[in-house]
């Protein structure tokens, strides 16, 4: 008879500094999201952002929703959430573009985002979707201030949002540090809170031939993403 070998079950840390590094995708029994999914959200993320940001009934909203991750985590711990998305995983995810979110204005406790931060991924077959958009564009940044305007617009003020997002290197473009250039569009409309360092695993490229052939070509590999944690502010805009 075959042994079935049991799962050690991770549970997530509760971070207390700016370097998080996850072993897996996933924590707990539950799945959180898909993580056979392009793009997935390690759940470790939004858990410590919840943990940190909101406390039970707050209203969560993610408007790039991807598997649904951030649905997942939020519901697990008491939390009201919304999930759009331009091309809908799943059945309790809305279909909807970031660029229009139909909320009102100072409704949500909390927005979480983990956005494209090119078109080297296939995110999804919609016509409109920002992901199909090549960060050397500078239309793909105009495209993403407007789902930062519209995370202003809906958030309370007071209350923070999250946004999750890496550089981009090609061998044909180089390098290009889209971390640096939301970090100053994100700046334009909140204030800076915090940023921090997610170290980045189970990617495609993370073997061995992708290492070997850095070396070879004088190239680094994305190793982390940035996580940009940034506060409507209290006072009235003038």
């Amino acid at each position: 008879m075959k042994e079935v070998k049991k799962s050690k079950k991770i549970e997530p840390i509760f971070e207390s500094t700016t370097l998080w590094d996850f072993p897996t995708q996933n924590y707990g029994d539950m799945p959180h999201g898909d993580n056979k999914f392009n793009g997935v959200t390690p759940a470790f993320v939004i858990w410590n952002l919840l943990q940190r940001y909101t406390k039970e009934c707050d209203l969560v909203v993610d408007p790039m929703c991807g598997s649904g991750t951030t649905i997942d985590v939020a519901k697990e711990l008491g939390r009201k959430v919304i999930g759009y998305d331009i091309a809908p995983y799943r059945q309790d995810i809305i279909q909807n573009d970031a660029r229009h979110i139909p909320l009102e204005h100072d409704s949500v406790d909390f927005v979480f985002v983990d956005s494209p931060y090119s078109d080297n991924v296939k995110y999804s077959d919609h016509p409109s979707c920002i992901g199909k958009i090549s960060c050397e564009r500078e239309e793909f940044f105009d495209e993403l201030e407007k789902v930062a305007k519209e995370i202003h617009r809906i958030l309370k003020h007071g209350k923070v949002m999250a946004w999750l997002i890496g550089d981009h290197w090609r061998k044909n473009t180089g390098y290009i540090p889209v971390g640096f250039k939301v970090y100053n569009m994100l700046c334009r409309h909140f204030e800076p809170v915090d940023v921090i360092c997610v170290v980045r695993r189970n990617q495609t490229s993370n073997t061995g031939i992708w290492h070997k052939r850095a070396r070879e070509f004088n190239f680094y590999l994305r190793g982390f993403k940035y996580l940009f944690i940034m506060q409507k502010p209290n006072r009235e805009e003038p």
